[in-house]
């Protein structure tokens, strides 16, 4: 048997019974109680030796050696009572009381038995306690500050001029080693900690029940407080279990779903019976990525515990239905996006059937009137009416069938634009004077501010000149008479702005949203009395998404519209195209309902 065997059964020997049973607890006793015993019963050992080298001792040196008893005695105080912090806070006395003895018969701050107030908090961290810790923190700096306080009124024995012009930087010595003691007593708690949880290895039962569960199982208060939750909380909310205890897993219940989570738990409590409810919990991110935390959905079943009267608690198992609740989600998603589809069909229906019927009623009718006409009787000037009347039945046929192919390039990535240089105000001033008869026969007055100064842009004018007259005449065709429309262009930066601004009728916020979409056409409440196929802005979207600029539509009801479009001067194709062509498109995307309609009128044409 060798001797720390035999020092280890010695100790076991001494140690309460309470503290027999638990591997943690037995080594946390044993810890204090050794070097207490050993170290005193060997400074006991070498006293003799030491007044035989010595002489007679001093007072000073008596009284250490007579406090070589307090660690004997608080050995003692552990074997018979078990009380672990307790002995810590004996023993943090009892080292204070010896230092502040000998230093206040050594000159107070300045002696050199002061700088040992810094073993006070060390020897307490080895309690793994935080108010052992505290305490002895506190402990120390209260006799450190006693020290000076005796010394600064001269109530202790005035030391030598050479230790008072010291004492100054002894005081501050023996504070900053205080603190420092301090942080490592509580690296010393930490480790303590981490031992605790290396302890729990050794029960593999436990172990094999709770860590291989997915499930989380947790115990509640009647109030809802967590009192026990199983730690594969922790791989499911990436948080401590300590962290989840009290009302740690409420706070991490959403906002929205707290109330339910609170009824499920009290309906159990007080019914008897087990019910269950789905709520978003709050999920941390791994340790090590930068990315914010997120809600996963769980389903809590719970049910009573036979407790006491008034002692009602709950059993809780949560489980993650996170994944199925992505399912019905996406299943929603695809139902509406199913509804959306067949809304928009419906509507490109709809749209096309009043939009191609009407010029091509037109045009059969006319058409018949000018083969007839010798029953009918027409004169040159009425057949040259009705041959204008069917150019322009064809035109605006022509213009609503291009606007359908275009929208379906541009949805499919197909549309080709032709960047070159041109003069920006010229194109603008020239759609203008082309709409100003428009405005005219409306009763709108179109007002054009374009500055002189605005410098060449690189661009597709093709495209510059189809955005601006979609925009002005929408503004023209929803303006009310007396009102105005005004076409106004500015530098910004590298990037023209081009602002169409009138005072019609507006867009609801409610629709503003669905600006843009093809087909669409906003709301009820709008008297519009011009048709439309809803392509206008749609047209422009595309273009201005093509060029790489912004589009911006800001409007109240029954106060106006303005549509701001931000181009850049220089642009290029390159900029946002990978890898690099002279063709710049929309990255094709998967066809709705209403895309896949508009890309059978365009195979078919």
């Amino acid at each position: 048997m060798s001797v720390l065997s035999l020092i280890r059964d010695c100790l076991d020997a001494l140690l309460h019974p309470s503290a027999r049973y638990d591997a943690l607890t037995r080594a946390r006793h044993r810890a204090f109680m050794a070097p207490r015993l050993l170290g005193s019963l060997a400074a006991f050992a070498t006293f003799p030796a030491y007044l035989a080298m010595r002489g007679a001792p001093s007072a000073i040196e008596v009284m250490a050696f007579a406090w070589l008893i307090a660690p004997i005695l608080l050995s003692w105080f552990l074997s018979r009572t078990g009380r672990y912090e307790g002995a810590h806070v004996l023993s943090s006395l009892a080292l204070a009381g010896l230092v502040l003895t000998i230093a206040a018969m050594t000159g107070g701050i300045a002696s050199f038995a002061a700088v040992w107030l810094v073993v006070i908090p060390i020897e307490a961290a080895l309690s793994a306690s935080r108010r052992v810790v505290a305490f002895a923190f506190v402990l120390a700096m209260s006799s450190a500050a006693l020290l000076s306080v005796l010394g600064f009124y001269h109530l202790l024995p005035a030391p030598d001029a050479g230790v008072a012009a010291h004492g100054t930087l002894a005081g501050f010595g023996v504070v900053s080693a205080i603190f420092y003691a301090t942080g490592l007593a509580f690296g010393v708690e930490s480790l303590a900690r981490t031992s605790v949880a290396l302890l729990y290895v050794e029960e593999d039962r436990y172990r094999l029940l709770a860590h291989n569960m997915s499930d989380v199982l947790s115990r509640h208060s009647r109030n809802g407080a967590v009192r026990f939750v199983s730690p594969a909380a922790e791989i499911m909310l990436g948080v401590p279990v300590s962290r989840l205890l009290g009302h740690g897993l409420f706070d991490r219940v959403h906002v929205a779903d707290r109330p339910a989570y609170l009824t499920a738990l009290s309906d159990a409590a007080r019914g008897g019976e087990a019910c269950s409810v789905e709520f978003r919990l709050r999920r941390d991110a791994a340790r090590g990525q930068a990315v914010a935390p997120d809600f996963i959905w769980v389903e809590m079943r719970c049910r009573p515990l036979d407790q006491p009267p008034g002692e009602a608690e709950v059993v809780a198992v949560i489980r993650d239905v996170t994944d199925r609740k992505v399912q019905e989600q996406a299943l929603e998603q695809a139902r509406n996006a199913a509804e959306q589809a067949d809304a928009s069909k419906t509507r490109f229906l709809a749209t096309m059937s009043h939009e191609l019927r009407t010029p091509l009623n037109a045009i059969i009718g006319f058409s018949e009137m000018i083969a007839q006409e010798d029953v009918l009787g027409l004169d040159a000037a009425r057949r040259k009416e009705y041959a204008q009347l069917i150019n322009d039945s064809g035109q605006h046929l022509l213009s609503v069938v291009n606007g359908i192919l275009d929208m379906s390039k541009m949805e499919s990535g197909n549309f080709e634009i032709s960047p070159e240089p041109f003069a920006p105000r010229p194109a603008l001033v020239n759609c203008c004077s082309l709409l100003a008869l428009k405005a005219r026969e409306n009763g709108v007055d179109l007002v054009t501010r374009v500055p002189d100064e605005l410098p060449d842009m690189h661009g597709d004018p093709r495209a510059f000149k189809q955005i601006v007259l979609n925009l002005v005449s929408n503004a023209i065709k929803f303006t009310e008479r007396s009102g105005n429309v005004t076409v106004s262009a500015a530098l910004e930066g590298t990037r023209l702005l081009l602002r169409v601004s009138d005072t019609g009728v507006g867009i609801a916020a409610d629709d503003l949203k669905r600006i843009g979409d093809p087909f669409f056409q906003a709301g009820k409440t709008y008297q519009r009395r011009h048709e439309g196929t809803g392509l206008g802005l749609s047209i422009v979207k595309g273009l201005v998404n093509l060029h790489h600029g912004e589009l911006n539509v800001e409007s109240k009801v029954g106060e106006g519209t303005t549509v701001s479009v931000a181009l850049p001067l220089a642009f290029s194709p390159t900029a946002a195209v990978e890898p690099a062509s002279n063709v710049s498109t929309l990255k094709p995307a998967p066809r709705s309902g209403l895309q896949e309609q508009a890309h059978q009128v365009k195979k078919s044409a």
